[in-house]
């Protein structure tokens, strides 16, 4: 066994490590700043001050019990060459937390009469709450993780977040980069050559992280010499104050916030636990047998000291570790970026870093990690349930316009409404179909794909089965909500058109469930070549 020396703590290649896992986080952070801040006019020092803190505190958590984790299997196993598991704030959850939940959020508190301070604190209470939830929930998953990857397809998990990340990751932030198109273009331009096209670099530096510096040269050079995009100025300096991450109980009046949007945080959730699972098995294709259960709880336990302390973000094993065992990393990077994110949240100094990053800058990378989502959603899954995971993208479509068409800035909450409830002799109203399917987009894209896969494999009876459990999920709103803001409720409190849409896809989830229970009760061979192909669907 080796001794203590040759198990050393940090070596040479642990600094390229740290550099690649602080840029991912230090990106992340800068996006959901640049989306609340700059997208919903949310108050910048309570992003920093009040956010931020907390949510480096569950990276600095995280990491240090992977690093620990990492030490006690190189003590066991009596090798030198451990690499730690890498942990960050996962990029889709975070993401959505700040498109879908918190800025969507902050402006419904200020359309329901709040002042600007007052919707900022329930927006964080619900960022709190939320964090919560979603730890809870993959605390308890963390024992069932095997038997959730069995009853659920590999093509309705991944198609569920691959259609999220297609139109939600993808054309949201591409929107972003857009609007400063010389910066924009080009930063994306040099993230495509380096991640996507693996070119070489004429130096040695992380790619994203070179990425970052041209787009943020570019974007600052262009601007002061008065060729920039309209409205750019210098970002306002934001003053390092020493924020200690205590825990709180204000996520306990969050509590209630978070009910509209639990159709988003569960499945949030339960991606992060099948997440887990898959960076485990790729960790333990590497050479590192770390325990599948060890990794979830780590994963659950830092997200729920993140929600406690104030965070709005979940944290999750990144699926990287092998690249990052060939980056000639072990134990000590894990280390270096849990201590440098939360001591710099609470020094505000990661703050002063993420607020220079225009979101042009951010923007790409993160249209960089939906286009690399939506691959892995066809690539990781049979090549004969591609269909499916097609099919799971649809519904994010109709959340991608629910999101811009409820923006009150475009359309007027009068007439918004009027269209929502404008009958006009050819079936439902256009907008409350659009809103109907994109109320609780995941679960619905999960329920479709999962049905659809068990008719691929000629198992009709479980098709009818998810899809009655869709038709329960239908009545109390989990899914296709007749609210508009997509709350859930008793089905005998709906009232009018709304009790009418209730009904009509309540009255479909059933009938194609009987259908394909009487189709069923055919005596027919097994098709031949029916789960002959295997194959990821490329």
């Amino acid at each position: 066994m080796p001794s203590t020396s040759q198990r050393r703590w940090f070596v040479a290649g642990d600094l390229n490590g740290f550099f690649g896992l602080v840029v991912d986080n230090l990106s992340i952070l800068g996006f959901i700043s640049a989306a609340l801040i700059g997208i919903f006019g949310f108050p910048a020092d309570v992003v920093f001050g009040r956010m931020f803190p907390g949510t480096a505190f569950g990276v600095l958590v995280g990491n240090g019990i992977y690093t620990w984790m990492a030490h006690r299997l190189a003590r066991q196993s009596g090798r030198d060459d451990v690499t730690a598991m890498p942990l960050g704030l996962d990029a889709p959850t975070s993401i959505g937390m700040a498109l879908l939940v918190l800025g969507p959020a902050f402006v419904a508190f200020k359309q329901q009469g709040m002042d600007e301070a007052a919707a900022a604190n329930a927006t964080w209470q619900l960022g709190m709450a939320s964090l919560v939830v979603m730890g809870v929930l993959k605390l308890v998953l963390s024992f069932f993780g095997d038997a959730i990857t069995r009853a659920v397809p590999r093509a309705a998990l991944l198609g569920s977040i691959g259609g999220a990340a297609l139109a939600l990751l993808g054309f949201l932030p591409l929107i972003e980069t857009l609007r400063s198109p010389v910066v924009g273009f080009v930063t994306f331009g040099l993230l495509l050559y380096v991640l996507v096209a693996k070119g070489r670099l004429p130096i040695r530096m992380p790619g994203v992280l070179l990425a970052f510096i041209v787009g943020t040269v570019l974007y600052y050079g262009l601007g002061l010499a008065g060729l920039g995009t309209p409205g750019f100025r210098l970002p306002d300096a934001v003053a390092m104050r020493f924020t200690l991450p205590l825990p709180t109980l204000g996520f306990i009046d969050g509590l209630a916030y978070t009910v509209p949007y639990l159709p988003l945080l569960l499945p949030f959730g339960l991606l992060m636990v099948v997440g887990g699972i898959n960076v485990s098995e790729s960790a333990r294709a590497a050479g590192d047998d770390y325990r599948t259960r060890d990794v979830l709880l780590a994963e659950a336990v830092s997200t729920l000291v993140a929600g406690f302390c104030g965070g709005v973000a979940q944290t999750t094993p990144y699926i990287g570790q092998p690249a990052y065992k060939h980056m000639g990393a072990r134990m000590g990077y894990t280390l270096l970026t849990g201590l440098f994110i939360g001591v710099g949240g609470m020094l505000g100094y990661v703050s002063g870093l993420v607020q220079w990053l225009p979101i042009a800058v951010l923007a790409p990378i993160i249209v960089y990690v939906g286009m690399d989502i939506t691959v892995q959603a066809f690539h990781d899954s049979p090549r004969r349930h591609a269909s499916a995971v097609a099919l799971a993208f649809l519904p994010s479509v109709a959340y991608l316009l629910v999101i811009k068409l409820g923006n009150p800035a475009w359309i007027d909450p009068s007439r918004f409404a009027a269209l929502y409830n404008g009958v006009d002799g050819h079936g439902l109203p256009d907008l409350a179909t659009i809103v109907t399917l994109g109320n609780g987009f995941i679960i619905t894209a999960m329920i479709w794909s999962t049905a659809l896969v068990a008719m691929i494999d000629q198992r009709f009876r479980r098709a009818a089965v998810v899809l009655l459990v869709g038709a329960v999920l239908t009545l109390f709103g989990f899914i296709h909500s007749v609210d508009p803001r997509g709350s859930i409720y008793w089905p005998w409190a709906v009232q009018g058109l709304a009790k009418n849409i209730l009904w009509q896809f309540f009255g479909a989830y059933v009938a194609l469930a009987a259908l394909l229970l009487l189709l069923s009760l055919q005596r027919h061979a097994d098709p031949a070549g029916s789960g002959a192909d295997d194959r990821p669907a490329h």
